[in-house]
């Protein structure tokens, strides 16, 4: 056990051996857990997506890397670390990483490292903390009872432009995360196959000092950040596809037009779903109307 692990109190002892991934701060230092401090103290090997910041992190909360190892595991080095951190914990050692900023595994390299350590039978747990995608949608003002993570857009107009299509009709927030360079065409994109009436917010520097969201419609925001340079991280969040309200006369017609070619169960799944109404409600009236058949 690291003598650090004393410090912040670690009230189970040596860690176990296993892989623990660590929430790191997306922007201000004091947003880590102490039990993530807790597990950075007592880690046997110490592995982040950039060693520098981890490094910088644990000099701030005073925690020493002494003698242990600290490897650098990411996306262009990752089939030749992964083995070595899977050596470890074969060893019975206990294995911290932490991402660049943030959540790990959630558009970050450890994806394969965890799964891997899982697939050979060793303890894989989290220990939570910040999220970029969290912290903007607590924020916006969009709703948040349902929300879908896309991850980074494909770069490239034409493919971006096909993946926001696929998303346009998902009934949920739409949370992405983006590039300074590539924010203006995005948001353009998104105006041009979403609807320009659409509600977005554009969250940047999330907990730092110039922290800024930026609401409006698609087309406003497009237009703001088409003429003004924006850095830092970027999370963009759209608001959900609001389907056009129907009225009584008009779900029969629709119940009607599903039952010609449906069974009741499979016209109410269809009609509930095509309109984001109740089942049950959908299903009563398909129910009436194929009995008024007979």
């Amino acid at each position: 056990m690291n003598p650090n692990s004393a410090v912040y109190g670690a009230k189970n002892g040596p860690l176990a051996g296993g892989l623990y991934l660590i929430a790191t701060p997306i922007g201000t230092a004091r947003d880590i857990t102490l039990r993530a401090l807790d597990i950075l103290a007592s880690a046997d090997v110490l592995a982040a997506e950039d060693t520098r910041t981890m490094r910088k992190l644990m000099d701030i909360h005073a925690i020493a890397v002494g003698d242990r190892p600290m490897l650098s595991y990411h996306d262009h080095n990752g089939g030749k670390i992964r083995p070595r951190l899977l050596q470890y914990l074969a060893e019975g050692k206990s294995v911290a990483y932490g991402s660049e900023a943030g959540t790990p595994l959630v558009a970050d390299p450890g994806f394969d490292l965890a799964r891997a350590a899982r697939e050979e039978g060793y303890l894989v747990t989290s220990a939570p903390g910040p999220s970029a995608v969290i912290t903007a949608l607590t924020i916006a003002g969009l709703p948040t009872d349902r929300f879908m993570f896309a991850g980074f857009l494909p770069s490239a107009k034409g493919q971006r432009k096909t993946a926001l299509a696929a998303l346009k009709d998902v009934p949920a927030t739409l949370a992405f995360y983006e590039s300074p360079k590539r924010i203006a065409a995005m948001l353009r994109d998104a105006a041009e196959v979403m609807g320009e009436e659409r509600q977005v917010a554009v969250c940047r520097e999330l907990t730092k000092k110039f922290e800024e969201v930026l609401r409006g419609t698609l087309a406003q925001v497009a237009q703001t950040c088409a003429e003004k340079t924006l850095k830092g991280e970027i999370v963009v969040l759209i608001d959900r596809g609001h389907l056009p309200s129907i009225n009584q006369i008009e779900l029969e017609q629709e119940v009607n037009k599903a039952l010609a070619e449906m069974s009741v169960r499979d016209a109410a799944d269809a009609i509930s779903a095509r309109f984001n109404l109740p089942r049950r409600q959908v299903y009563q009236v398909a129910l009436e109307l194929d009995k008024g058949k007979v």
